[in-house]
């Protein structure tokens, strides 16, 4: 989600949730802690140099369970990051420790946002020598049998 849809929304609530991939919800209580922009420079398998660019919502939940951050509070935090950071409309992730620290993408379902998982993959896999997945064939039961070295199954 970009910067601005994520303001857009913002201001039309009253409420901010935010919902993790379990289905349980990060406690309303929560802080942000940090905005981040993020900058991210690499060469990917296939040696091609890549950057990323995105700005980092780091959600943190302390003991104040009173502690409550409206959509109005949230904008001006945007805002601040906005201008001393000097990002423009960049991807929004969201960062969140559970047992570890998750980083995650962010959806709205008209209520909620909703954290979803990220995903790592093979940037380059035509140069790496990964094999293109088969289509699966479902065997029905008719008695037909796939032989493994057919490549069909």
């Amino acid at each position: 989600m970009l910067i601005s849809v994520f303001k857009q929304i913002l201001s039309e609530l009253d409420t901010v949730k935010f919902k993790l991939p379990n289905g349980q919800f990060v406690p309303a209580h929560f802080h942000i802690t940090e905005v981040g922009k993020l900058t991210r420079n690499y060469i990917d398998c296939g040696g091609i140099l890549r950057q990323e660019n995105k700005l980092n919502l780091q959600l943190w939940v302390a003991s104040d369970a009173y502690h409550r951050l409206k959509p109005n509070n949230i904008l001006n935090i945007l805002q601040s990051a906005e201008n001393e950071l000097g990002c423009s409309n960049l991807e929004l992730e969201v960062e969140y420790q559970q047992s570890t620290v998750g980083r995650y993408k962010l959806a709205f379902d008209g209520v909620v946002f909703q954290l979803i998982n990220t995903q790592t993959a093979c940037l380059a896999p035509d140069q790496c020598g990964i094999p293109q997945e088969k289509p699966r064939v479902r065997v029905t039961a008719s008695g037909l049998s796939c032989n493994p070295d057919s490549g069909c199954c």
